[in-house]
């Protein structure tokens, strides 16, 4: 077997052109925060859409739950095809696709005057976001050169990452403008009152789509002036126009050599029967089983639960609504900050480095905040056969007065007590969390139309053929109302609360430092050039699927057993990250795509 050519000299890092190299940086930034975005947009459109297109469009709980669902729908069944589409007309041709899909989601959303069309927008806006979540890194690995090729995937991370904030940073300054309008229609009869603040509202979220319009063309703008990945070009045999690719990113003296680096792999036998390895021979299977290892448990660490359910979990460690919610800006601002510094430090410590420095210390920080928890919810009462009394027929209305607490839980003193409820009718179950300082939390109340939703058109399809593995609405709507677990005790502590933050803080600033910007590496470096494409859409695929699980479990899951199980399981998860991250990953920092392939052979 021929071996490799020795990596690329420094003094021929020094010669590459800078201004081409940034550019394709910036195309790989914009990428990312398309990606954020399409995460993170609808957190703040959907209270006003809520409040508008249930009562014109006459939607159910059940059909906004998709509406929100629809990115990740619309990711998932891209990414099945993504590392096809980027074969078949490239990955310059499938970057430019997803920006166009983008762009076009915008306007089909803003506009939409029903429930199919704005449905439509969101899975369009889903299908370009697991093109650009496989294709972007896939485009940045190819055409940079092994000294920069880190510094692409981090500019990747921070940009998604200034997405998120930026998404955020939309919804609230359109909070701000409604709470400014309710206030200025206060002095008005409540039929105006009604009438505005609903053409307030329905603006809102038409503006907040309306506000991702432009990254979206700046991004499918900027695609048209990139060159095709020269990788690609090669393996269609299109070597003049691969050459003049690799002028634009590479040292003029480094053009000839990187080429035939690039035409070695599919050109030199594996083994002296002169014919390449199979696909399930060691050197394609480990390399590709270790990339979805890395994305799997990136996603098993919780980030995006967390993330997700900041101002949930800080609530329940005892920090009051509003100052919850201006933590979860510090997380999401904290999160971009250590991107930058992730940018810096990722092809100088090398990625191996900086996977197990942050999953270590992402261990160290879901532990802690797991025995705080352990700490806050020791003691507290299960009353869920006093609330079973209470059930009339199928319902649960229960006044919760200064009384009913000192009824439920006898010990309590003055301090604010907190209620969560796990209740089911047959399959369908649900958690509710009540706290007595909350004005709006003066009932518990629980009714059937709740927790159990009628299947869709798939859904009685497939319940027909009998392969349907979710509960039956049928025999739900029959079923009793089962309290299965109630939880009563004191709300911890402001100061508990800042100690939870603080772990999720720290949390957050590891994961930056160290899988926020290296799965992106393990994703496009570890696979091998015969089946990258393909490979990185099936890892994040895994990628996804994992974060779903985990978001689907979160809420079922802490409310039977308590927010310290969730944090345990996350911690455990990451600990065995950190050990594959620890004797398994190969570092690939300063190496070409070829001489990792050559490792694995």
């Amino acid at each position: 077997m021929n071996q490799v050519s020795a990596a690329t000299p420094m003094h021929a890092h020094a010669d590459a052109p800078r201004w081409p190299v940034r550019y394709l940086l910036f195309i790989g930034g914009m990428g990312g925060l398309l990606y954020g975005i399409d995460i993170g947009i609808i957190a703040g459109a959907l209270p006003y859409l809520e409040a508008t297109a249930t009562a014109s469009w006459h939607l159910t709980s059940q059909q906004l739950g998709f509406v929100v669902a629809a990115v990740l729908l619309g990711s998932v069944l891209s990414s099945l095809f993504a590392g096809m589409v980027a074969d078949l007309i490239g990955r310059r041709g499938a970057m430019l696709l997803a920006g166009v899909l983008f762009t076009a989601s915008i306007p089909v959303m803003a506009l939409s005057n029903g429930y199919a069309a704005l449905l439509m927008g969101r899975l369009l806006q889903g299908i370009s976001g697991g093109l650009i979540g496989v294709v972007v890194p896939l485009y940045l690995a190819e055409v940079l050169s092994p000294e920069r090729r880190g510094r692409g995937a981090a500019m990747f991370q921070l940009l998604l990452t200034i997405g998120l904030v930026l998404a955020a940073l939309i919804g609230l300054y359109h909070a701000h403008a409604v709470d400014a309008a309710t206030e200025a229609v206060r002095h008005l009869p409540a039929a105006d009152q009604q009438r505005l603040l609903f053409a307030v509202k329905d603006h809102a979220w038409r503006t907040i789509f309306w506000s991702c319009l432009l990254p979206g063309l700046v991004f499918t703008a900027g695609v048209m002036l990139i060159s095709e990945s020269p990788r690609w070009l090669v393996r269609r045999g299109r070597i003049d126009t691969a050459r003049a690719a690799l002028q634009r990113t590479v040292a003029a003296s480094e053009v000839e050599p990187t080429l035939q680096r690039m035409q070695a792999p599919d050109d030199v036998p594996s083994h002296a029967g002169g014919k390449r390895d199979p696909l399930l021979s060691r050197r394609y299977v480990w390399p590709f089983v270790l990339a979805c290892l890395v994305l799997a448990f990136t996603q098993a660490t919780g980030i995006n639960s967390v993330l997700a359910y900041a101002v949930n979990i800080l609530n329940q460690a005892g920090l009051p609504g509003s100052v919850a919610n201006g933590a979860d800006v510090a997380i999401k601002l904290l999160n971009a900050v250590m991107t930058v510094v992730a940018l810096v430090l990722v092809d100088r410590k090398g990625r191996k480095f900086l996977l197990m420095l942050g999953s270590g210390g992402i261990t160290v920080a879901l532990l802690a905040a797991a025995l705080l928890f352990v700490k806050s919810e020791h003691g507290r009462l299960d009353v869920h056969a006093q609330l079973q009394q209470q059930v009339a027929g199928s319902t649960l209305s229960l006044p919760l007065d200064a009384a009913q607490w000192q009824r439920l839980d006898r010990n309590a003193g003055e301090a604010a007590q907190q209620l969560t409820v796990s209740y089911a009718y047959g399959g369908f179950s649900n958690v509710r969390a009540l706290r007595s300082d909350n004005p709006i939390d003066a009932t518990l109340e629980i009714r059937r139309e709740d927790a159990v939703s009628a299947d869709s058109v798939i859904g009685a399809f497939f319940r027909r053929l009998h392969l349907n593995p979710f509960p039956d609405p049928a025999h739900a709507a029959q079923a009793p109302l089962v309290i299965e677990r109630a939880m009563i005790g004191p709300v911890p502590s402001p100061t508990h609360g800042w100690l939870v933050a603080g772990c999720i803080l720290l949390f957050v600033a590891f994961f930056a430092v160290g899988p926020g910007v290296c799965v992106w590496l393990a994703l496009s470096e570890l696979m091998p050039t015969r089946i990258r494409s393909n490979g990185m859409s099936i890892a994040l695929l895994i990628n996804q699927f994992v974060s779903t699980v985990i978001a689907a479990i979160f809420l079922p899951t802490v409310g039977h057993h308590g927010y310290a199980s969730m944090f345990f399981f996350w911690a455990g998860c990451t600990l065995l990250y950190f050990l594959i991250a620890a004797f398994w990953l190969p570092e690939t920092k300063g190496k070409s795509l070829e001489q990792i392939e050559a490792n694995f052979r």
